[in-house]
């Protein structure tokens, strides 16, 4: 079936809302720890444990979407989401809190479903800016989420947050039902063969294997910047409450507003390139949010240059490998996806401990080395990949 303008403005619109799930925790982190009587990086384990649950919802779970009809398989994870909402928001102890997170994480895999039917169902000449858009409905969600827990949590309590979310999840079900296409599934083959079919593609793919990872260095950064922000701003010499800390969350969505626009010139020209260019962005944000960390209108400059680059470079890696086989668009977006998420889980747990080792000094120069080294595989795969409209 054509896919109609409205239908990627629903598809951006509940891909935002599911997304968030997995960042409504992280300006929580200090309600948490005073919550449960724990350390704050010790509550910040909620973040990466959600991520960590996202990579493990992409490995297992997205492949599925080239052997199931699609619209049922997003609607089931759908359900399983409120159910993990409703866990957290319930949860007595901190145990049982990261496990509702993972499970959170888990099952909010369900926006990378609706980005490859998105893709499989545009025309290969509007691919790019579908994505795109799908792209900006996704980031939006994951900045804005930190902006409305951050005053949830604050007036209301965390708990809250996670209420509201089962809420929305619950009215985006609905939405779903009624308005989302239906696809066909291309792969006939068992569970088993579609996952030995994913390492086939890493053999075979190499322009998958370089944004897997480069992505995986830049998730790092992401996970890693996100988490410990909110520890740095909480003490001094900010002292910001999880309200003000949630604001900068909005400060992201400028940088998200990049997403159409990446996905515009990749449709015209070789989408490597912003990649590069993306790469640049978020060397220069990360040495400004090192420098200026306590000058915070220099700060806030850095984040939007490095929410922009990230996202040049995550939008350019996507359409990228959407472009590689359209039949396995699912276990592609399955290999991106994961790596990303792994690196985003493990920059969250690195950022952490190099918190607690040297505060925020040793967590920027830490993500600085994470960038270089997604840079030295973007330019050491030069010479392969830059003939290569993919």
């Amino acid at each position: 079936m054509k896919l109609e303008k409205s239908d990627v403005l629903i598809m951006a619109l509940a891909t935002g809302f599911i997304v968030a799930n997995i960042y409504y925790g992280q300006p929580l982190i200090v309600l948490i720890a005073k919550d449960f009587n724990i350390s704050e990086s010790l509550a910040g384990h909620t973040a990466y444990l959600t991520q960590a649950g996202y990579a493990a919802g992409l490995l297992f779970m997205v492949p599925l979407g080239d052997r199931l009809e699609r619209k049922k398989q997003i609607l089931f994870t759908t359900v399983l989401a409120v159910i993990s909402l409703i866990i957290a928001a319930l949860a007595k102890n901190f145990i049982i809190l990261e496990i509702a997170c993972f499970l959170i994480g888990f099952s909010s895999m369900v926006t990378q479903l609706i980005l490859p039917l998105a893709a499989h169902l545009s025309a290969p000449e509007q691919r790019g800016r579908v994505v795109g858009t799908v792209m900006s409905g996704l980031l939006i969600g994951i900045l804005a989420s930190r902006t409305l827990s951050g005053f949830i949590g604050e007036i209301y309590g965390w708990r809250t947050m996670y209420w509201i979310a089962a809420v929305i999840c619950s009215m985006i079900i609905v939405l779903i039902y009624y308005r989302f296409p239906t696809s066909k599934p291309d792969f006939k083959g068992s569970y088993l063969k579609l996952m030995h079919s994913i390492t086939d593609l890493i053999k075979t793919e190499p322009v998958l294997r370089e944004c897997s990872a480069i992505n995986f260095f830049v998730f790092m950064v992401f996970g890693s910047f996100w988490t410990n922000m909110v520890l740095l701003l909480s003490n001094a010499p900010y002292h910001f409450k999880s309200d003000q800390i949630g604001l900068f969350g909005l400060v992201g969505v400028a940088g998200a507003s990049v997403a159409p626009l990446v996905g515009r010139l990749g449709d015209k020209t070789n989408p490597r390139i912003p990649a590069g260019f993306g790469l640049v962005l978020l060397l220069i944000g990360q040495t400004m949010v090192f420098v200026f960390d306590f000058q915070l209108y220099a700060f806030i400059a850095g984040i939007i240059l490095l929410e922009s680059g990230q996202q040049m470079v995550h939008i350019s890696n996507q359409t990228r490998i959407y472009a590689l086989n359209a039949s396995a668009r699912n276990r592609l977006n399955t290999v991106l996806m994961t790596m990303s998420f792994i690196g985003a889980a493990l920059g969250s747990a690195i950022g952490l401990a190099l918190w607690d080792l040297g505060r925020w000094n040793f967590v920027s120069f830490g993500s600085i080395i994470m960038i270089i080294s997604a840079l030295l595989i973007y330019l050491f795969t030069y010479k392969k990949s830059v003939l290569q409209k993919a």
